[in-house]
């Protein structure tokens, strides 16, 4: 990546930013977050109460880079067709005729997925990690870009099926928006209900697609590695987990540390993009042992501790 074509880049991400923050007001780092998931080609996991603007958020993404958006609505009697869709005979041309379900969309909001089994849950483990759909011995593509956006309610956990760390592992990147705070309530409460019906696209489909293929070309110092690594390590051999970060995880932190150094203009990685990801990228990877988990210690605190007691690699002068 040119210092031109990290300009562009930086210039554009906050033109999406700015955008997708009109349905959004005052969740700047949840947006960023968001759209870094996108552009590194990963999916998102959104654990937040209802009413906080999940749905929101899927429908101004797509909105902003002039994509599609579906909505699935996962409940326990959701069937693996009913996400990815179904071949059907046409009497009329004897022939059988896919017809594709909601997953073929730029930005898929799969609304609550932990309410739905286990083998619906895995109906999209497939097309999450190779973007593509296979029914009937049939491959589909779903196309670029594309991604899943999955909510799960913290609070209300009757009736659910926990997503296993399997398909934990697929989401590049887990948060939550919160609340918003009394000064963007009060806008959202005078203006309109639903503020990404006014929202214009300010990219293409096939920009993001650019977008995407830049931030891969964003150097990495392999200072800058090591550090990546010996934080992944740590968090395998820390004593309160019981499983760790792996090297998928470890991938996931590089993918995205790129897009965020290529969003401030960057066309090289530091060591505080990798801090300012590590909580998002890995934390939900993270299984706390049985002790550790009775005492009410979090992968969040576990994280930042390995980040307090981990330094940063001495990078190479150029």
């Amino acid at each position: 990546m040119t210092p031109e074509q990290s300009a562009w880049f930086a210039e554009t991400f906050d033109a999406l930013v700015g955008n997708v923050g009109q349905a959004l007001l005052g969740k700047d780092r949840p947006v960023r977050l968001a759209l870094t998931a996108m552009l590194a080609e990963g999916h998102l996991l959104l654990e937040d109460a209802p009413g906080t603007g999940k749905t929101s958020l899927a429908k101004a993404i797509a909105a902003t880079v002039q994509g599609t958006h579906h909505r699935i609505q996962f409940t326990p009697d959701l069937l693996p067709s009913d996400v990815t869709g179904v071949t059907i005979y046409d009497q009329g041309s004897h022939k059988f005729e896919f017809h594709p379900g909601p997953v073929f969309a730029s930005v898929v909001l799969a609304d609550e997925i932990n309410r739905a089994s286990p083998k619906t849950q895995a109906a999209l483990l497939e097309v999450m990690e190779e973007g593509q759909v296979t029914v009937d011995g049939v491959t589909h593509a779903v196309g670029r870009p594309f991604m899943v956006i999955a909510t799960q309610n913290p609070i209300e956990q009757a009736g659910t099926y926990r997503l296993p760390e399997a398909q934990l592992d697929r989401f590049l990147i887990k948060t939550s928006l919160g609340y918003p705070d009394r000064a963007s309530t009060i806008e959202i409460l005078a203006g309109a209900r639903d503020r990404t019906t006014n929202l214009t696209p300010r990219i293409t489909t096939q920009a993001v697609g650019t977008m995407a293929d830049l931030a891969r070309t964003v150097h990495i110092d392999e200072a800058v590695l090591d550090y990546v690594a010996r934080l992944t390590e740590s968090t395998r051999s820390d004593a309160q987990t019981a499983l760790g970060a792996s090297v998928r995880g470890g991938l996931a932190l590089v993918r995205c540390a790129k897009v965020w150094a290529a969003s401030e203009g960057r066309e090289y990685v530091l060591p505080d993009d990798v801090k300012d990801l590590a909580q998002p990228v890995l934390a939900h990877r993270l299984v706390l042992d049985t002790e550790a988990e009775f005492a009410g210690v979090r992968a969040a605190d576990v994280l930042d501790r390995i980040l307090e007691t981990t330094a940063p690699s001495v990078l190479r002068a150029v």
